[in-house]
């Protein structure tokens, strides 16, 4: 009796995986020839069997990872960045290090706070965040000043033009007694694009926190802490 031939792999899938990268990131590694599989360069395309041998960079890799989903409430003043920037503290001195090879989905600036992900899913990061799929984003905006009814109707309705192109937005009241807090609804998420748009009609962002990110909401998750969740 002749055993079964092995089953092959994806090695893409395999890379994006162990990497925490996309599986567009992946097959950027493939193709510039950082990829060896048993010695030999890999091609875009290329699968693999059990028990090969797969090199990136010039590092082995043999431990099998499981995907990792968690929600951090990110205070003021922390950066989603590896390394410290200046006196700003990295969103991993409030993480275990056994979660340190996660990677954030996305960014919140050092002057942001609320929900950030992080996860070892690179194609889960890459659908969350790339402009096709559609992730809502809400914030909750605190302006200096009051925000007049024309500009709320000119950023809600018609969108107000950035260098990088139309920035529109959902606005809604927080409340009844000022026109400074405001619940901001996007799909977009180009860099610093709410403060932009406030500030190119002439308003200051004082607070920016964001709750919501796709399907995930910050919930009672407190500032500085984590949870766990699954990928949905």
């Amino acid at each position: 009796m002749t055993s079964d031939p092995p089953s092959l792999l994806r090695l893409n899938k395999h890379l994006a995986l162990h990497l925490g990268v996309s599986r567009r990131e992946a097959d950027n590694l493939i193709d510039q020839r950082k990829v060896t599989i048993n010695g030999q360069p890999a091609t875009l395309g290329a699968r693999f069997c059990e028990g090969d041998k797969i090199i990136v960079n010039g590092k082995e890799l043999i431990a099998k990872v499981e995907y990792q989903y968690i929600a951090l409430n990110k205070p003021l003043g922390y950066v989603c960045s590896r390394k410290q920037q200046g006196d700003s503290p990295t969103i991993y001195e409030l993480l275990p290090e056994s979660l340190h090879n996660l990677k954030p989905v996305g960014r919140l600036d050092r002057d942001t706070s609320g929900i950030i992900l992080l996860t070892n899913d690179g194609n889960f990061a890459y659908q969350m965040t790339h402009p096709s799929f559609y992730k809502v984003k809400v914030y909750n905006v605190r302006l200096e000043e009051n925000l007049a009814p024309l500009h709320q109707q000119m950023i809600s309705d018609y969108g107000v033009k950035l260098e990088d192109g139309p920035s529109k937005l959902q606005l809604e009241r927080m409340n009844d007694t000022d026109r400074k807090s405001w619940i901001v609804t996007m799909h977009e998420g180009r860099n610093r694009q709410i403060r932009r748009t406030f500030g190119s009609l002439g308003y200051t962002v004082n607070k920016l926190h964001r709750t919501n990110f796709g399907n995930y909401a910050l919930g009672d998750i407190q500032s500085g802490k984590f949870e766990v969740v699954g990928s949905r």
